[in-house]
């Protein structure tokens, strides 16, 4: 087998990505959505099965916003191959699973805590992967090439 062949083995249903991130896109989206149902059908499954008030219900909404908006647009990148804005959305649910787990670790809801961890990770490494280096190197961030045209 060629290397070519190879690498194009490898890739996954994002064109040019490894197989294994489009499946954690792909997961990824799925966590986010069913976040989502849950926040707007039964709320007081995110809160241990307290009393949901008011100021619960409209925190629940917009716990629905953000993770259904995430999930949709990370299976819309995936699906139409914009690699470096998805390598950017992948981090920034990275980001956000980040600062839920130290949520999480200060109110001392452990439970969550390993899984939370391991989808920030894979995301970061596959954001990494799908830049091409760290997503701590601002190169990374940079365009690579401009669809503009030259100034005259």
């Amino acid at each position: 087998m060629s290397r070519k062949q190879l690498s194009s083995d490898s890739t996954g249903i994002g064109g040019n990505n490894p197989w294994w991130i489009s499946i954690a896109v792909i997961l990824g989206a799925i966590l986010l959505a069913s976040g989502a149902v849950i926040s707007k059908v039964d709320p007081s499954l995110l809160a241990n099965g307290e009393h949901i008030t008011a100021a619960t219900r409209v925190f629940a909404d917009y716990t629905f916003a953000r993770d259904l908006a995430l999930a949709c647009m990370l299976l819309l990148l995936l699906a139409i191959k914009a690699r470096q804005i998805l390598a950017g959305t992948m981090v920034l649910i990275a980001l956000i699973q980040m600062l839920d787990m130290i949520n999480d670790l200060v109110r001392g809801d452990f439970l969550l805590v390993p899984v939370v961890l391991v989808f920030a990770i894979v995301f970061l490494v596959g954001a990494s992967k799908v830049f091409g280096q760290p997503v701590w190197h601002v190169d990374a961030w940079r365009e690579r090439e401009s669809h503009s045209p030259e100034p005259r």
